[in-house]
């Protein structure tokens, strides 16, 4: 136990901020457990350790740390053993077999177990500690940040609440699964699904979108394109009305509208006479007629039930971004968010290039889809090349997605909004209307197709051109 007495006053940092100062969470005898089953069968234990940690962080004595990472550089050594004897020579060669308690700690650590049967459950033990040692780091140093009066309190509570999130992501671990273990299961789920019993994804509004994608599935991007002006801020809102209004949905569904590009009040507005089937140059002219009341006022009505939840805070970075959807997620569950639109958004350090910006932003909103398990509508703006070489009515291509190709291969579905701009000039009418088409591009997990659309450009409103059976759904 030499050792372990010669570390003790250094084996962790002393707490900051006032906090009690006594030694962080930890068990020394489950430790020398670990590393004597190690020791003891390193074909099986090495590997069942590295499945559970990989960072020496784990152990909380700084000699248990280096004989850790001895052992694991001699097994992925193939000209190396793992035993007493090859530990005690490396440790020797680095110069630390002394500062570890020398050949008799290691021998002590030798015994310290009489099986290794139980190594699932040690591995268990010490994750769970360096997680409140984790923990118990990122507070303290919260706090010491919080003393600092020059701070930006917004954005120091967006660092507090990455910072303590990343603790929990990080230690997450996935297991190998056996398929036999899960046929049987996806099974059930495949029929519970062929049954209707379970969604596959939460229903857009537009049945043959869905019939394609399956809808808006958990974990998924989902980018929605368009030229400037064509009418994807519109598409979307319309997208968010489907799914959060009563009226509209048999499971209304709680929306997150993060917008870069309109103010709360533009968005409310807009969602009220798209529902009201008005536009809203009505009120400008002084044109609203009394009979149209009845109209306003249910979809005031309709909208007081729904759950979207809006932020319009322009130019937000990827980290404030995730920070606020997780806050949004704990405090309310939602279910979908929306994004409009990716390339106003910044990344949260200094990068390059504006590719290798969008590059990390793109990314950013696929982790952020995964580690939350929600759906993620992200609006994305086209090169005006499509414009420059084919004119006003040249159908997009994933080439024009602007900036970066990379938001091609992190989005599972890839849509375009198209539409001849020059069509809506024509438009005298509040009934009337001009064709488009919602292209899907790309589909990870189904069809791509092109659905015919009619638009009202008088209400900003998308529908079907045409009603939709089950017997126009792909096979």
């Amino acid at each position: 136990m030499t050792g372990e007495r010669r570390t003790s006053r250094t084996a962790a940092p002393r707490p900051a901020g006032g906090l009690p100062d006594r030694a962080q969470p930890h068990d020394p005898a489950v430790e020398r457990a670990v590393l004597a089953a190690m020791l003891r069968e390193p074909d099986s234990c090495v590997n069942i350790v590295m499945e559970h940690f990989r960072d020496p962080e784990v152990f909380y004595s700084h000699v248990h740390r280096e004989i850790f990472q001895v052992i694991v550089d001699l097994y992925n050594d193939p000209d190396q053993t793992v035993d007493l004897v090859s530990v005690a020579h490396r440790l020797r060669t680095l110069n630390k077999l002394e500062a570890v308690g020398g050949e008799l700690f290691l021998a002590e650590l030798d015994g310290a177990i009489s099986t290794t049967v139980n190594i699932e459950a040690w591995c268990l033990i010490l994750r769970k500690y360096h997680t409140l040692r984790k923990m118990i780091d990122v507070c303290s140093e919260s706090l010491l940040k919080c003393y600092d009066s020059d701070a930006d309190a917004g954005r120091l509570v967006e660092e507090i609440e990455t910072d303590i999130f990343n603790v929990r992501s990080q230690e997450e671990t996935s297991s190998i699964v056996e398929i036999c273990d899960k046929i049987e299961e996806e099974f059930h789920a495949l029929w519970d699904i062929y049954e209707g019993k379970v969604e596959v994804g939460i229903p857009t509004g537009f049945a043959q979108l869905d019939s394609y994608t399956g809808g808006l599935k958990p974990g998924e991007m989902f980018v929605l394109a368009a030229r400037p002006s064509i009418g994807k801020t519109s598409l979307a809102l319309n997208v968010i009305r489907n799914l959060a209004l009563p009226t509209r949905s048999p499971r209304p569904r709680k929306v997150a509208f993060f917008s870069l590009e309109m103010t709360a009040e533009q968005i409310a507005r807009r969602l009220l006479c798209t529902e009201a089937g008005l536009s809203e140059s009505v009120f400008w002219n002084k044109s609203f007629q009394a009979s149209e009341l009845t109209r306003l006022t249910g979809a005031v009505a309709a909208f007081k039930k729904a759950k979207i939840f809006i932020d319009p805070t322009g130019g937000i970075t990827i980290a404030e971004l995730r920070a606020k959807a997780r806050r949004l997620k704990l405090k309310e569950n939602i279910d979908v968010i929306v994004i409009d639109y990716l390339q106003l958004m910044h990344a949260d350090g200094r990068v390059d290039s504006r590719q290798q910006e969008v590059a990390e932003i793109s990314g950013g909103i696929k982790k952020l889809a995964k580690d939350l398990k929600v759906p993620v509508l992200v609006l994305a703006q086209l090169n005006r090349e499509v414009d420059k070489t084919a004119g006003a009515g040249a159908r997009p291509k994933l080439a024009h997605l602007r900036e970066s190709g990379t938001i091609e291969q992190d989005a599972d579905i890839v849509t375009f909004l198209h539409r001849n701009r020059e069509d809506a000039k024509e438009v005298s009418s509040p009934n009337q209307s001009v064709e488009a088409e919602w292209i899907i591009e790309k589909n990870r997990n189904g069809r791509t197709g092109n659905l015919k659309l009619l638009f009202f450009p008088s209400r900003m409103e998308f529908i079907p051109a045409a009603p939709y059976s089950e017997e126009d759904c792909p096979k």
